[in-house]
């Protein structure tokens, strides 16, 4: 599953990701456009037992969570 949530300013972002792993997947990309939440969306997924990898592609930030 993927969330897009380029656009969105801190805590959307954070609030969209707690949302999508709700029902615990094993992994869910989350695509960030800003600094802000590119930071917060890792410390949360981190938070609740996920592990983050990141890749940049161009502007945006794709974060892979797994447990």
């Amino acid at each position: 599953m993927t969330i897009d949530t380029s656009g969105y300013s801190c805590p959307e972002p954070v609030i969209m990701t707690k949302k999508a792993l709700r029902d615990k997947p094993d992994s869910l990309s989350v695509i960030v456009d800003n600094v802000a939440s590119r930071e917060n969306v890792t410390r949360f997924a981190r938070a609740t037992g996920y592990s983050v990898s990141e890749t940049k592609d161009g502007g945006k930030w794709i974060l892979l969570l797994t447990r």
